[in-house]
């Protein structure tokens, strides 16, 4: 019984720290959020970003989309990709170790006297009371 009420407290410890320690980030993530506000730091996701559009290429073969299409000119778009590296092989080793683990405690088993009778209750009285008297 004694072990049932020590495991709920256990838990009941553990669900409290984890909700202290739930509600302490969440102060110092609005803590943080209002200090950059404050003082106007923006973040990487806010700031613009570029947008890459398709040009229209109508320079065909025909002699009519030529003669049309005398002031077009030919655009292109470079787009610079940085080379990507390898990275070098690892080597990983796993070693597998043996781990003790002890025994765990056996409990003694107190066999308790099976109740005597009344007879073999005097019986015994008797017997001790002989041995104090030698």
């Amino acid at each position: 019984m004694k072990e049932e009420i020590k495991e709920g407290m256990s838990s009941l410890k553990k669900g409290i720290i984890a909700t202290a320690g739930t509600m302490v980030a969440a102060v110092g993530t609005y803590v943080t959020t209002q200090f950059t506000n404050i003082l106007g730091i923006e973040d990487e996701s806010d700031a613009p970003t570029e947008m890459v559009v398709p040009v229209e290429n109508n320079n065909f073969n025909s002699n009519e989309n030529n003669n049309s299409n005398t002031n077009t000119q030919n655009q292109s778009v470079i787009i610079n990709i940085p080379a990507q590296q390898v990275a070098p092989p690892t080597r990983t080793i796993i070693r597998e170790t043996v781990k003790e683990v002890p025994a765990e405690p056996k409990e003694e088993v107190k066999e308790e006297p099976k109740e005597e009778t009344p007879m073999e209750r005097m019986a015994r009285l008797k017997r001790e009371a002989a041995e104090r008297n030698k």
